[in-house]
């Protein structure tokens, strides 16, 4: 056989083809790298990068935490006082009887009244200045007894004189601005005087108030008798007024010494105080008939009651004794349901050493402080039931203190005649850890209760800021959530990857995982505007889902086990399930329109009625039942996912295997698959749960956002998450709300921290466990 010779292909020098630049330029490359430091550059660049987004990402979640923190802090920081230099006041030359004390709400200008003399003190930057307004044309020619401040009025005073007048007195601070300054000009009002007994004598003690149309006097005279006086302006129907005087004598519905005394800022209600330790409570509606509504032993029977003032809101009544106790007393209802008080010691505080001689309280909460003979002086909150601050003044004895309007500064003259200025740092005074976590009494309330209530319509309303509830509005809903969707997700998975054929299975999967894309706000939407009220309407017939279709599966299922066998085979393998599809939707249909007979033959006819009789329950349209619905329609495509992804990822090697040795697929199910998918199936579950429990826009839509503890599952409740995004924009930056809605943000952060950190522990534990398998 001949071959014929092979001839060399021709070597063209200088050929310009692409293939030999691109060889020559790999040549040059791998001369200059070689392939080892190529693949070690790309690998340190990519391993660079990674660890800069994770060590960024972990420096944002560190900042995170670090920024909630700051703003949390403050909450709970204790209150702080700074003493200005005291301010020597001009002598007096006779000795002072009466003496009252005030300041503006900047801080700036304080007024002294010492019987009839008026002298304010302005407390601006550099040296106090003291200026002496004349007391002619200003205040009452006669000798001045006793001064008294209108609660809640500002600088609303009354003066009482030794003939048995009482004289109006207001002080107004007036604004002005030059040059982007602002001063402050005072002016001294003086009312017409009012008769406030019916007999000429000194008033010993003095309680005034004034609302809208009247003004009302309580005033104790030197015989004891006290007398309770009202004016007002009456309209004739000629267009004039003509002034209207009402004078009762309380005297007769008291039994000892009156030591103290007090008007509510309504003036509905008077609180007298005796020597044998009793408080007399007059309801003064009806001025021309006073009411004794209740007598209390507020104190012991040697222990005279020397200082009285209501809180704002005139609920509350504080009372202090000679022995210095402090007690917070407040209308409590004997029986539920019923309109019937009592007064009840429901806050007791820290005592003083000595008497307490004077309460103020504060314009804007349910603060007060307290004066004692000593020169104490001390400053409370009702709500939290704690003694905030005490202050031992080193100038003397306390004549009159006085709560700035803005609860942020005290000032009080001393018996050696000097005024003394505090500033306060108190802005949080209702929040402790017991007022966050624990049940507090509340005004109006029965028991100590956990309430979350942070605003109302009323400025003397008691703020309640417990996130107890919110924290039990968080837990139940993620437990509904995670009740509905963790089943049938798991359930699914199981399905889908031991017995789904496997051309449905991949077209099935994605569908759900699809679900995991779908918002949140749309799924809330759905549910409070769409499904609660089908809910409502068709509840019996859910009910009668719910009994009915585990039998119906049951049945079908057995019947099917029942057909030939030639028969069964003609079905492909893995498609079963779908032949349950028409027996689940005939049964929803058939339950759908027998709704009147299951509502007829579950709850006598009307469920809802049944339900408050039977079972003590309310059905609310928006309910745990609706959330629970959308927020485990929420997780279960993340639940699903995780776990199908877990258990197909099972090695087929051991599946094989298990079914060889004659394992049926139940079995290989059971003791192998789930127990070597399990780390993965623990894993979507705890990031399901994490999911639920930061779940804001479901539960904000479809609850009635009621902050109420009850685990049923026919009312709503409030979750933090939800809360924060109800109340932060209303909430003031930097106040009370402001800082508690980042502490529950913190709580959050602190619970899903937890959450992650438990879980991954006991992935790990799970997966050294089981790696055998």
């Amino acid at each position: 056989m001949n071959v014929p010779p092979l001839t060399p292909e021709p070597v063209f020098q200088g050929d310009p083809s692409p293939g030999r630049a691109s060889i020559s330029a790999q040549a040059l490359l791998e001369g200059l790298f070689t392939r080892r430091q190529i693949r070690s550059l790309t690998d340190g660049g990519t391993r660079l990068i990674i660890k800069t987004g994770g060590v960024s990402i972990i420096l944002c979640i560190l900042g995170m935490c670090v920024f909630l923190v700051k703003e949390v802090i403050p909450l709970f920081l204790p209150t702080q006082a700074t003493l200005n230099e005291p301010v020597a006041l001009p002598s007096i030359k006779h000795p002072v009887t009466s003496a009252l004390v005030g300041i503006d709400e900047h801080q700036e200008l304080a007024y002294v009244i010492r019987d009839d003399s008026l002298e304010f003190v302005f407390l601006g930057e550099g040296t106090a200045a003291i200026s002496k307004v004349p007391s002619r044309g200003l205040l009452p020619d006669g000798t001045v007894t006793v001064v008294a401040r209108a609660l809640g009025k500002g600088h609303n005073l009354a003066m009482g004189t030794g003939d048995g007048r009482m004289i109006p007195v207001t002080i107004e601070f007036t604004q002005d601005f030059h040059d982007e300054e602002r001063s402050i000009a005072p002016a001294v009002k003086v009312g017409t005087p009012i008769a406030a007994a019916s007999t000429p004598q000194a008033i010993t003690k003095l309680a005034y108030q004034t609302t809208d149309s009247e003004v009302r006097v309580a005033a104790l005279l030197e015989d004891q008798h006290l007398w309770l006086t009202t004016g007002r302006n009456v309209s004739r129907p000629d267009g004039t007024t003509s002034a209207s005087t009402t004078q009762v004598d309380l005297t007769p519905n008291i039994s000892g010494r009156v030591t103290a005394l007090t008007l509510a800022s309504r003036a509905e209600l008077l609180a007298v105080g005796t020597a044998n330790g009793k408080v007399y409570h007059f309801d003064l509606r009806d001025a021309a008939k006073p009411l004794l509504a209740e007598t209390t032993q507020a104190s012991g029977q040697d222990q005279a009651i020397t200082a009285l003032a209501y809180l704002m809101g005139d609920r509350s009544l504080v009372v202090g004794d000679a022995a210095g106790q402090v007690v917070v007393w407040m209308p409590v209802r004997e029986h539920a349901g019923t309109n019937q008080t009592h007064m009840t010691a429901v806050h007791r505080f820290l005592p003083h050493q000595s008497a307490v001689t004077e309460i103020t309280i504060s314009q804007r909460d349910k603060g007060f402080i307290t004066t004692d003979a000593e020169g104490e002086i001390r400053l409370h909150h009702s709500t939290s039931a704690q003694t905030l601050l005490t202050l031992t003044p080193r100038q003397g004895g306390i004549r009159s203190s006085y709560f700035s309007p803005k609860a942020d500064g005290v000032v009080s003259v001393t018996d050696n005649n000097h005024l003394l200025h505090y500033h306060i740092a108190n802005p949080y005074p209702e929040i402790t850890l017991a007022t966050l976590f624990s049940p507090v009494m509340y005004e109006g309330y029965e028991r100590p209760e956990l309430v979350w209530q942070s605003s109302s319509g009323s400025d003397d309303f008691e703020a309640k800021f417990s996130l107890t509830p919110l924290i039990f509005g968080t837990v139940k809903g993620t437990f509904y959530a995670v009740l509905l969707a963790v089943p049938l997700a798991v359930l699914a998975a199981i399905y889908t990857s031991m017995f789904m054929h496997p051309d449905y299975r991949a077209k099935i999967k994605p569908i759900i995982e699809i679900m995991a894309a779908l918002p949140t706000v749309v799924l809330g939407f759905l549910a409070g505007l769409w499904f609660a009220p089908v809910l409502e309407r068709n509840f019996p017939a859910m009910a009668g889902m719910v009994l009915l279709t585990p039998f119906a599966v049951a049945i079908s299922a057995g019947l099917f086990l029942l057909l030939p066998a030639s028969l069964r085979h003609r079905i492909r393998p893995g498609v079963e399930a779908f032949l349950m599809m028409p027996v689940i939707i005939a049964v929803v249909g058939g339950c759908l329109a027998a709704n009147g007979w299951w509502e007829s033959f579950l709850f006598d006819g009307h469920y809802k009625p049944w339900l408050q009789t039977h079972l003590g329950l309310n059905y609310d349209q928006r309910n745990a039942i609706v959330v629970g619905v959308a927020m485990g329609f929420a997780i279960i495509p993340i639940i699903y996912s995780i776990s199908e992804e877990a258990l197909t990822n099972v090695p087929k090697n051991l599946i094989a295997g298990s079914l060889a040795l004659g394992a049926t697929r139940w079995q290989t199910l059971i003791y192998l698959v789930l127990i070597s998918a399990s780390p993965g199936i623990f894993s979507a579950l705890m990031i399901g749960l994490g999911r639920a429990v930061g779940e804001t826009m479901i539960v904000l839509m479809a609850t009635g956002n009621t902050p109420i503890m009850d685990w049923s599952l026919f009312n709503g409740f409030r979750t933090l998450s939800a809360n924060i995004a109800v109340e932060i924009p209303e909430a003031p930056h930097g106040g009370t709300l402001y800082r508690t809605l980042f502490l529950a943000g913190l709580l959050l952060f602190i619970a899903t921290f937890l959450l992650n950190t438990v879980a991954e522990l006991v992935r790990q534990r799970l997966r050294e466990k089981y790696s055998q398998f």
